[in-house]
């Protein structure tokens, strides 16, 4: 069915449906995934769908799909892949139950007053790279041990991609770090990681930032050098970064289904202590996702996010969140995350 590099960081009311907005979104999603917007299946057991943008941080809720987690919990779990800009509008239309979202998604919703619940938090840390042309790298004699302030002087006067207002933030927090004005480079604006890439091997960007496995991936087929990740760049590290990943439903799902909440709050935490403690099989797991990726690559990857034993949120680590978030220029800058917004009382008693 179907969501260090050594050093490993410790991390620090009523729906009202837009239906004329959601519909066509409902019906792409719930087509051709047999029941999956029900509430049952065959076998006697609870049937929820969940939206993951298949990324590293779905590793826990893969690792407890295979792991049977869900299963032993009564689930049977449909993934639905969506981008960031269909995950709240599916969460609200009951396409999907739960939505594995990013902090940046969560906070998005909760600035437009969308009625968003997180009840979960699976995932710390913002695996980064960025990763320059080998044609760049040697013309300013980068390699991957280079001081990250050095990095920063190179990319002066350079052309980065740049696939998301999110990850041009990203590289501006690093820029900024090392004292380099985010005005000093250009960018050019491309549709995905996977554009980046090729513009890239093109020659036609020197450079660009994106999650984990993407870089490294790069990297591996002699195509350019990662010279900068949260390992070398305090700023973008688990501590400065806070969460990656929240488990996130509708309020009104979460008062209604508080069983099937928690149960699968429980679930989506075994996964994320299994893949804490058992990392050559979670690189396993994630090999169906991500196809052709080097187990070296996956496993570098899966270590550069903190997987937590426990899922639980707490004030101090949602102002760190917003902190990063905030200087990506992502969310509005007045955003505020009302403590009704998430809540640890779904983990495991």
């Amino acid at each position: 069915m179907v969501t260090e590099v050594v050093l490993r960081q410790r991390r620090p009311g009523t729906r009202k449906v837009r239906r004329f907005t959601v519909f066509p979104v409902v019906l792409a999603l719930c087509s051709g995934l047999l029941a999956a917007c029900g509430s049952g299946s065959a076998d006697g057991l609870t049937q929820v769908s969940v939206g993951v943008g298949n990324t590293i941080f779905d590793t826990p809720l893969r690792v407890a799909e295979a792991k049977g987690y869900f299963r032993a919990a009564g689930l049977d779990v449909r993934f639905v892949n969506l981008t960031a800009s269909l995950g709240a509008p599916a969460l609200e239309s009951d396409s999907v139950q739960f939505y594995h979202s990013s902090p940046t998604s969560f906070l998005t919703a909760v600035s437009r007053k969308i009625p968003q619940l997180a009840v979960a938090m699976d995932g710390a840390g913002s695996p980064l790279g960025l990763i320059v042309s080998t044609r760049f790298a040697k013309a300013h004699h980068l390699t991957a041990e280079t001081p990250p302030a050095e990095v920063a002087k190179a990319l002066q006067g350079s052309v980065g991609g740049a696939s998301s207002t999110t990850t041009k933030g990203q590289a501006g927090i690093f820029l900024r770090a090392y004292g380099v004005s985010p005005d000093t480079v250009n960018y050019a604006s491309l549709p995905s990681p996977a554009a980046n890439k090729a513009a890239l091997n093109n020659n036609q960007i020197d450079w660009f930032v994106t999650s984990e496995p993407t870089p490294l991936a790069v990297q591996a087929d002699g195509s350019g050098v990662v010279v900068a990740g949260p390992d070398t760049v305090p700023a973008w590290s688990v501590r400065s970064s806070g969460y990656g990943q929240v488990v996130v439903v509708r309020r009104d799902y979460a008062t209604e289904q508080p069983d099937v909440v928690r149960r699968f709050v429980r679930a989506a935490q075994q996964g994320s202590a299994y893949a804490r403690a058992h990392e050559e099989e979670a690189v396993g797991v994630m090999k169906q996702t991500f196809s052709g990726v080097p187990d070296p690559v996956l496993l570098a990857s899966l270590r550069q996010v903190d997987w937590p034993e426990t899922v639980g949120m707490g004030a101090a680590g949602w102002d760190t969140s917003m902190g990063f978030v905030g200087k990506t220029g992502a969310i509005p800058k007045d955003t505020a995350l009302p403590r009704e917004n998430w809540t640890n009382q779904y983990l495991p008693r």
